[in-house]
């Protein structure tokens, strides 16, 4: 603080001498107004990132960025805690990268898993276990998570965006060897589509595992419900505002499923429904009666008979 003799001491407003206080801000008191209020909201900024990093420590919590925080990793035949052996709907939890095409890992979620686990036990003899609220037990794991194996089936939206490190690579692609399916969904474009296969091949080298189109008359669309066609699901919004089902327009036509089959049996590892998004249909089930007609029930049929397919295979 100045001294009360100092040159630099601001006048007292008792001052006789003090000019009237002007209702507008010159230059000078707007660029120092600006100032202070840069430095008064710095520590929001770090306050708000600070709020980020906490949100990703948690089990489930959500970043815009795809972090989340190390996971274990599985060293031996570890199940997660409370895994009693029934089904349960499982979501790949993944980083995202900024040279991809994707909005992450979460869309979706939790409601279309929780939508589709409940559907299951309806259409099915499938026993779903619940939580003590009554709603259907779900999980959420990493490509290095040692509860990776208690999932026969995996579901991952929006993969144009995915990043894999090394160990995750290696552990995806002994999931799928052992037996594992992975349903990739809601990809849409051709530059998503490009960056999805350039990480599959990462765990899938395509010279091997080559992506081929699945058929109408495989057996995956006939386990339960004789499918005789894949439709092209647009987001709820796009549907009840436009009545459209193309998202990107030109550059994402009507695209057939497609797969990578286990050489020598030909076993469903990975299936992909790309330029189309089915996670929509199932947690978006009660927002239009029209698009729950058009689009739920045939995603709700494609569902149940992948994970029909993958329990069985």
């Amino acid at each position: 603080p100045h001294s009360p003799h100092s040159p630099h001491s601001p006048p007292s407003p008792h001052s006789p001498s003090l000019p009237a206080r002007s209702h507008t801000l010159g230059p000078m008191r707007r660029r120092r107004a600006l100032i202070t209020l840069a430095v008064l909201l710095v520590p929001s900024a770090w306050a708000v990132l600070g709020l980020a990093q906490e949100i990703v420590r948690t089990p489930f919590g959500i970043d815009p960025l795809g972090r989340f925080p190390e996971a274990s990793v599985a060293t031996g035949p570890e199940l997660p805690s409370g895994y009693d052996g029934r089904f349960q709907f499982c979501r790949l939890r993944f980083r995202n990268s900024f040279e991809g095409d994707g909005s992450g890992w979460f869309v979706d979620y939790p409601r279309a898993d929780r939508n589709f686990s409940a559907r299951m036990a309806e259409l099915t003899r499938i026993d779903i276990p619940v939580d003590h609220r009554g709603r259907p037990r779900h999980r959420v794991v990493t490509a290095t998570d040692p509860g990776l194996f208690a999932c026969p089936f995996l579901v991952m939206t929006e993969p144009g965006g995915a990043h894999f490190d090394d160990l995750e690579v290696e552990r995806l692609r002994t999931y799928l060897l052992k037996g594992g399916l992975l349903w990739t969904d809601d990809s849409w474009g051709s530059h998503a589509w490009r960056w999805w296969l350039d990480q599959l091949e990462r765990a899938l080298p395509r010279h091997e595992y080559p992506v081929v189109e699945l058929p109408i008359a495989h057996p995956i669309f006939h386990m339960m419900f004789d499918i005789p066609e894949v439709p092209q699901v647009p987001n709820v919004g796009l549907w009840v505002t436009r009545g459209l089902t193309a998202e990107r327009g030109g550059d994402s036509p009507t695209t057939p499923p497609q797969a990578i089959l286990e050489p020598g049996t030909d076993r469903v590892m990975v299936f992909m429904t790309h330029n189309t998004d089915f996670g929509d249909a199932a947690e978006e089930e009660a927002l239009s009666p029209d698009y729950f007609r058009q689009f739920s029930v045939q995603a709700y049929a494609l569902a149940t008979n992948v994970v029909l397919y993958a329990l069985t295979h």
